[in-house]
């Protein structure tokens, strides 16, 4: 209990030599013993160097000085393009083996009817499932970044070709669909783009590319009029 008591002298000195000449705008209490007795705390002021300002840096998605700042990362990109791949790669496999197996199982040779349905059933899974893939995931954004000086952005989302592609467009292109979609989160000009809310680092960013921090205007008039017309 002694040595704590003198540590804590020692603490209080130095603090008070070499901090309290500087202005401070953080201070705390050390608790020491004087003497071994009982309920016997005495309070000894430290002061800790002024602190200007704390910054908290939570943006962790990597600058792009030819876009932008990037604001959104998709978390199904990887999935996106292997299940493209997969799809693309099995339609291949099956167009090539399709010659080898109508020779085997002797269709080739029968009427032209039983050649017809047979390529028609074979054609319809290698080609509509791939087609049908891609349709529905043409709008997944891969990236999203926003160049704030001109206040555009870039949205980044596969072709056809596994390839990626880039769309530019600002925040008055952006529509927000009436209905709500299942692969339709916003219309960028006629082209329908799909994110997740949720991945946006900064829901601020997510407010502004969908206007909502826009100001909103109520107009009684307006309403009472669109009521009588109904």
């Amino acid at each position: 209990m002694l040595r704590f008591a003198g540590a804590a002298r020692a603490l209080s000195v130095t603090c008070r030599r070499y901090v309290s000449s500087q202005p401070c705008a953080l201070s705390g209490f050390l608790w020491t013993r004087d003497k071994p007795q009982r309920n016997h705390v005495a309070l000894t002021r430290v002061n800790l160097p002024y602190v200007s300002h704390l910054r908290f840096n939570t943006s962790f998605i990597p600058e792009n000085t030819d876009l932008g700042r990037m604001v959104y990362a998709g978390n199904l990109a990887k999935s996106v393009l292997g299940v493209k791949f997969f799809s693309y790669s099995t339609s291949v496999f099956t167009v090539c083996i399709m010659p080898y197996i109508m020779l085997q199982s002797g269709i080739a040779v029968d009427n032209l009817a039983l050649k017809i349905a047979f390529c028609s059933i074979v054609g319809f899974f290698t080609f509509v499932t791939p087609v049908t893939l891609h349709i529905i995931t043409k709008g997944y954004v891969v990236r999203l970044y926003h160049n704030r000086d001109k206040d555009t952005y870039t949205a980044v989302t596969y072709n056809a070709l596994l390839r990626e592609k880039r769309t530019i467009f600002s925040q008055k292109d952006v529509e927000i669909p009436g209905v709500s979609k299942m692969f339709t989160t916003f219309y960028a000009g006629k082209k329908s783009m799909l994110v997740n809310p949720d991945l946006f680092p900064n829901p601020q960013d997510y407010s502004h590319l969908m206007g909502y921090d826009k100001p909103f205007t109520f107009n009684p008039e307006e309403l009472e009029q669109s009521s009588k017309n109904e």
